[in-house]
């Protein structure tokens, strides 16, 4: 069995915890294997010969996903992509792509964490007002939850234009069910839903992705959270964290506090210096995703965060980074 295939066996067991000589396997593996990342780890004299620690991991800035083929190919030949996933943008000079060579391990993995805050899948409907998304066929947003509308088996589940009659009419006919009802939307939508709002959806969960894509002012997000939870008249407001560049994603059931999935650890850097790892206050976030296999396990993000008992805050995205989708700006 190979390496990458050994961790995609860890993440399924789910019972190990991640240690460090782990991590820095993994690192190894990726350094011997990954054109990209070699290169750039060469380039800091981060070279295995020289790592002793996690902490002089070097993580690959976000941005080369524009620019570069980010793969980690163990014969050394391009091997068949099973789809590839773009941020959003107008123009693909400045849209990230991630080559995912094993789909239904990307649609297993990210059921796998789904379901370890939310239950079966089964067990719920899922109602996705995205409209901004729905215009990126190749989003992986889009991918992700079309898989969890089908893994529902519930007629009601699908991708919903926003029209709020429409959705509330549906969501009137689905009050006697004993599934979990899981409204999930890009902000500004839900924004604008809840602005018009006058019903009470105490059984509803209402999960928000982040964004809005100058379609609105940016708010915060504690202040966005507000504004729904007295909208749509209910105690919590969901949120959903990921990005294009990644195969994990984190949950937050409420506080924009997400939970760490197992093999996702954010890691806070300087914001003024990328390679200073910092273990209290506000930085930079790193991130470990060991799902990431196929790509890079080690990227360095351009979101502002916190990190405290085993759970993390985003807070914001750098000065002169570029807008993403998926995350508010705020300082």
């Amino acid at each position: 069995m190979s390496f990458k295939k050994e961790i995609k066996r860890f993440l399924a067991d789910g019972s190990d915890t991640i240690n460090d000589d782990l991590i820095l396997e993994v690192y190894k593996y990726q350094y011997k294997y990954n054109t990209v990342y070699r290169e750039y780890a060469n380039s800091l004299r981060k070279t295995p010969q020289i790592i002793q620690s996690i902490q002089e991991i070097p993580f690959l800035p976000i941005s080369f996903f524009k620019n570069h083929r980010i793969q980690t190919l163990e014969t050394g030949n391009a091997v068949e992509t099973a789809v590839i996933f773009y941020s959003s943008g107008t123009t693909s000079s400045n849209r990230s792509s991630h080559y995912v060579t094993d789909a239904d391990f990307y649609k297993w993995r990210s059921q796998q964490l789904f379901e370890a805050t939310y239950g079966d899948l089964s067990n719920c409907i899922i109602l996705a007002v995205l409209p901004s998304y729905e215009e990126n066929p190749s989003s992986s947003l889009i991918y992700m939850i079309d898989h969890f509308m089908k893994a529902t088996s519930h007629e009601a589940s699908g991708f919903y234009s926003f029209s709020i009659p429409s959705i509330k009419k549906i969501l009137h006919e689905l009050k006697k069910e004993k599934r979990k009802i899981i409204v999930w939307g890009v902000s500004y939508a839900l924004l604008d839903w809840a602005e018009e709002e006058t019903d009470i959806y105490t059984d509803v969960i209402f999960m928000e992705t982040g964004g809005m894509k100058g379609r609105r002012t940016e708010l915060s997000r504690p202040e966005l959270h507000a504004r729904l939870k007295k909208g749509f008249s209910v105690s919590n407001i969901h949120s959903e964290y990921g990005m294009t560049e990644l195969l994990s994603q984190a949950y937050s059931t409420g506080e924009g506090l997400y939970h760490f999935p197992i093999g996702f650890s954010p890691i806070l850097r300087e914001t003024n210096d990328p390679f200073h790892q910092i273990t209290q206050g506000n930085g930079a976030m790193n991130l470990i995703d060991l799902a990431n296999m196929d790509s890079c396990c080690f990227i360095e993000t351009q979101d502002i965060g916190r990190i405290a008992n085993q759970s993390f805050e985003i807070l914001g995205r750098m000065d002169a980074s570029d807008m993403r989708g998926c995350n508010l700006l705020y300082m």
